[in-house]
Order: C-alpha cells, then sequence, then structure tokens
C-alpha cells in the first residue's frame, strides 16, 4: 500500500530545482544515506526536466511504500506526446534532433525501481523507486509533520538548491579525479610489473635452455664413459673367473680371497655402470618399452628361482604370495622385472631375521600393486624421500657390511613412471619397510610416442627388456 506524501506542480525549470531538493530532503528524513539521496535526486531532477522541456509542464508525486520491500517512490507524470520509440530510448540507441528521451536510460540506473509508461500521444509516466534501509519504516506522525514542514515554500529555496547542487557536481569531480589519479597509479604499477614478468620469463627461458643443455650433456658423458667402462671391467671379471676356476693354475688360500675381492669390486662398478647407462637412457628419452604379456605366477616364479640360492641366513624367509586368480599383464615384462629385483635385492641386504614377503594383488581402477614387505632395519620418517635421490645412501648399522650404488631406487621409480605406474615407500625404524609398485593391468599412455624418443612396441615381439 502506497502512502501519498507530497506533490509538485511542473511548470518552469525552478520548479525542477524545487522537486530536486524535495527528493532530497524527504530521502534523508527516511533514513537513506548522502549518496543514495544524490542518485535518486538526479534521477528524479532528469525526469521532471524532460516532463518540462517536452511535455510543458507535469506532477510529481512522492508516496512511501510500506509493502513488502519499503521504498520511497517518487512517480513523475505530464500529458504530453509520450515516447514513440521507448524500448530504443532505454536502450540508449534512440538518436532524436531534440534530445527526446535523453537521460531516461541513465536515471534507471541510479534507481532501485524503474517503470515508465508512456503511450504516443497520451502523455508519460515515470515511476522512480529506492529502497529504504533494512527494518527503517518511516512512523505516521513524523511524515505527517515533513508534509507539513515541505508546505512552505520560500523562494531562496531554489538558490539554495542549485548552490547544493554545485557544490555535489564538484565533490564528484574531485572524487573523479581522484579516482582518474589511483588508475593512473594502478596502470603505471601494472605496466611494471608486466616488464617484470616478461623479464622473468625471459631468464625461465634462458634456465630451460641451460639446464636442457646441461642434461644432454651429462647424458652423452654418462652414456660415453659407461661404454668406456664395460670393456676393462668384462676383461677383469672374465680374469677372475679363470683364475677362480684354477685353469692357469692352484691358488692358495691368500690368492684365492684377493681374486674374490677383486671379482667383487668389479661386480659392483658393473652394476653403477650399468645403473648410470639405464638412467642416461631415460633422461635421454631413448628407452624402449617392450609390450608383452605374461602372468604374475610366471613372473614370480622367474623372481623365486632367482633370488632363493642368495639368502645366506636361515633366519629369513623369502615368501612369494600367488596371486588369488590368474591375472595377466600387458607391459615391459623386463623392466618391471629390474624394479621388483631391485627392491627385494635391498631387503635381502637389510633384514637380518624374519621374512621377505612379495605379494600381487589387482585393484578395482584396473590396476596392479606389487608389495615388497620385510622385517629388516626400517627407515626413519626423514630418510624416506632421500633414498629416491641418486647417489644417496642411509647411514646405518648395516651399511658398511653391504655393497651398493646408491641408484637401485631412484632408477626403480623412473622406471615405474615410464610403466605409468608409480612407487613408494611406507616403512617404520626397527620394524621393517613395505615398497609398494602400483601399475596398469595394460600399460597405456598416449603422451609417450616415437617422436619423444620413446619407443613402445607391441605385444608379442618381444621377452625382454
Amino acid at each position: 500500500m502506497n502512502t501519498p506524501l507530497f506533490r509538485i506542480q511542473l511548470r518552469r525549470g525552478e520548479d525542477v530545482v524545487l522537486a530536486r531538493r524535495r527528493t532530497r530532503q524527504i530521502a534523508e528524513h527516511l533514513g537513506l544515506d548522502a549518496q543514495e539521496q544524490v542518485r535518486l535526486a538526479t534521477a528524479v531532477s532528469e525526469v521532471a526536466r524532460n516532463a518540462v522541456q517536452y511535455a510543458g509542464g507535469g506532477w510529481v508525486q512522492f508516496e512511501l511504500d510500506s509493502g513488502r520491500e519499503s521504498l520511497l517512490v517518487v512517480r513523475v507524470t505530464d500529458e504530453g506526446p509520450g515516447i514513440p520509440h521507448l524500448d530504443q530510448v532505454l536502450g540508449g540507441t534512440y538518436r532524436s534532433s531534440t534530445g527526446l528521451g535523453v537521460g531516461l536510460a541513465g536515471a534507471r540506473r541510479l534507481v532501485d525501481r524503474f517503470g515508465i509508461e508512456a503511450p504516443t500521444g497520451e502523455g508519460t509516466s515515470v515511476e522512480l523507486g529506492k529502497a529504504l534501509p533494512v527494518g527503517r519504516r518511516a512512523p505516521a506522525v513524523p511524515v505527517a509533520e515533513l508534509v507539513r514542514r515541505l508546505a512552505a515554500v520560500r523562494p531562496e529555496d531554489a538558490a539554495a538548491e542549485l548552490e547544493m547542487h554545485n557544490q555535489e557536481l564538484v565533490r564528484v569531480l574531485a572524487t573523479l579525479a581522484e579516482r582518474q589519479a589511483e588508475t593512473d597509479r594502478l596502470n603505471a604499477e601494472l605496466n611494471e610489473t608486466n616488464r617484470g614478468v616478461l623479464a622473468l620469463y625471459a631468464e625461465l627461458d634462458d634456465r630451460a635452455a641451460e639446464l636442457a643443455r646441461v642434461s644432454q650433456l651429462k647424458s652423452a658423458f654418462l652414456s660415453g664413459i659407461t661404454h668406456e667402462l664395460r670393456t676393462p671391467l668384462n676383461s677383469i671379471l672374465n680374469m677372475t673367473r679363470i683364475l677362480l676356476a684354477r685353469m692357469d693354475g692352484d691358488l692358495t688360500a691368500e690368492q684365492e680371497l684377493q681374486v674374490t675381492l677383486i671379482q667383487r669390486a668389479a661386480t659392483t662398478l658393473t652394476d653403477l655402470v650399468a645403473d648410470l647407462l639405464d638412467l642416461a637412457r631415460i633422461e635421454a628419452g631413448k628407452t624402449e618399452v617392450r609390450l608383452v604379456s605374461f602372468t604374475i605366477s610366471d613372473l614370480f616364479g622367474t623372481l623365486r628361482g632367482m633370488f632363493r640360492p642368495l639368502l645366506t641366513s636361515d633366519e629369513v624367509a623369502l615368501v612369494f604370495e600367488e596371486p588369488d586368480s590368474e591375472v595377466t599383464l600387458t607391459t615391459d615384462e623386463g623392466k618391471l622385472s629390474q624394479i621388483l629385483r631391485n627392491l627385494i635385492s635391498n631387503a635381502i641386504k637389510f633384514t637380518q631375521r624374519g621374512e621377505i614377503r612379495i605379494s600381487a594383488v589387482t585393484a578395482p581402477d584396473d590396476h596392479v600393486v606389487f608389495g615388497v614387505s620385510d622385517t629388516g632395519i626400517g627407515i626413519a620418517l626423514e630418510d624416506q624421500a632421500r633414498i629416491f635421490e641418486e647417489f644417496t645412501q642411509v647411514d646405518n648399522p648395516l651399511q658398511k657390511h653391504v655393497r651398493g650404488t646408491g641408484l637401485g631406487l631412484p632408477l626403480s621409480r623412473k622406471l615405474a613412471g615410464l610403466l605409468g605406474g608409480k612407487l613408494v615407500v611406507d616403512s617404520t625404524p626397527g620394524v621393517g619397510s613395505r615398497f609398494e609398485l602400483r601399475l596398469p593391468r595394460i600399460h597405456r599412455n598416449p603422451r609417450i610416442t616415437p617422436a619423444e624418443g620413446l619407443t613402445v612396441i607391441a605385444a608379442g615381439e618381444s621377452h625382454h627388456g
């Protein structure tokens, strides 16, 4: 329900100024802040000016809508010719030689409720509404008192309103100037930031190119040095085998011990060279992924036969858990076997009593999870990330009694990535460790192409990695 508050007749320009002043006074009395008062007063004066200029006059009616949402409603009516192109006028696309309708679109944006009826030849009615603050409803007595005070219009009111209007314009211009200065400052900072970002990108590109060059040099060096080392190492190993086989005569106990030490050292260097060469191939993108189909049972059978003779202590049991059902994998059998060999070898080195258990279970997402668990010395939490770094070995009481290069686990993790899988560890010092390898049952990696230097050979072409 709308409660009438005040009414002003529009006949000349002074009435438009008076309408603006009364709008601000009523809005202030109803609790609107200064900015909202100016916005509503500006919209009312613009519509009232159109009524005087193009319709010869009209009325400004102030009402209080006390419905579900309290609003101050200002209705401007006239009996002029109407607006024939109303949709275009409100959209800001209509251009009139007399300026008819100019300002309506702007007034619409300044208020919370806007309604207009302007049939051609039947006059125009514009409704402007501004929502009152939440919970603010003007009581009847104050509104009535306001109406009585506004009834007496003094001649100096128009001049005072014009002066106030000018002050508002000055404040608006000052605010716009401050905002423009702030915008200029922000633009300058943005330009400076953009230059910094461009310089950073250029530096990153240079660093990336340098790292790529260094990586290529390292790979070339590793590849070259490993090939140069393999020939003399193989010669040393062959000579030690000949000597230990007594092909050139018998050896004393001391000579046999010395030759055995030479053989072990050469074997360690050979393993190091092989690991370095594998890492160099992976980093250079020269590694072949040879896809073959095989069962987990066959894989475990090969590993069982390989490692059972290596157990030197009756206090350690090597257990291969057979999968519940026959599972067939299509991946690189050689690389998978190499990963598991590294994990089992480490478990044997660092387990003095208990068991080493190798298992494989299928996951719901068509993956297979291999586990290598032991009851060995375990790995501290702070060292569990370091063991996957190249040439890193964690200090422990057994380290000086076992040989190693610090490349087995880093190489295993990279091989797992090539096969589309992931290698993680969970360990507790004094309790044991569990290494878990998660692989897709069928190797698929559309991101890897021969153009990237990695060859994928179809299943059935080869059974060796």
